[in-house]
């Protein structure tokens, strides 16, 4: 069996350098692919970010930069909503249940 570090790291890097050839193809530098990755961070948004780049092929940095925030905003969006359905279970429990020992 694949040590899941391992493997998440070797997909993490294999999407990254990927990421960064894409960016290097469209003329821009290894350094952008290279942030852009960094603040990105799990290879799924990578490859959304991948798929954008081959689709639309920006002609500049400041619209593959917004498009990385565009992408960004939204996994933070969903990581919020995620947290907000949790706490929101935990509350309705909580009232269903009570607070108090079943037994008194």
């Amino acid at each position: 069996m694949k040590n899941p570090v391992n493997y998440n790291q070797m997909l993490w890097s294999r999407t990254r350098d990927e990421l960064v050839r894409t960016i290097e193809s469209l003329g821009f530098p290894a350094e952008l692919g290279e942030a852009i990755a960094q603040h990105l961070g799990s290879p799924k948004a990578m490859e959304r970010m991948i798929s954008y780049l081959r689709n639309v092929q920006p002609k500049s940095e400041e619209l593959v930069v917004d498009e990385m925030l565009a992408i960004r905003s939204e996994i933070d969006a969903w990581r919020e909503k995620k947290a907000s359905e949790e706490a929101n279970a935990k509350y309705n429990e909580m009232l269903y249940y009570g607070l108090g020992d079943p037994d008194e």
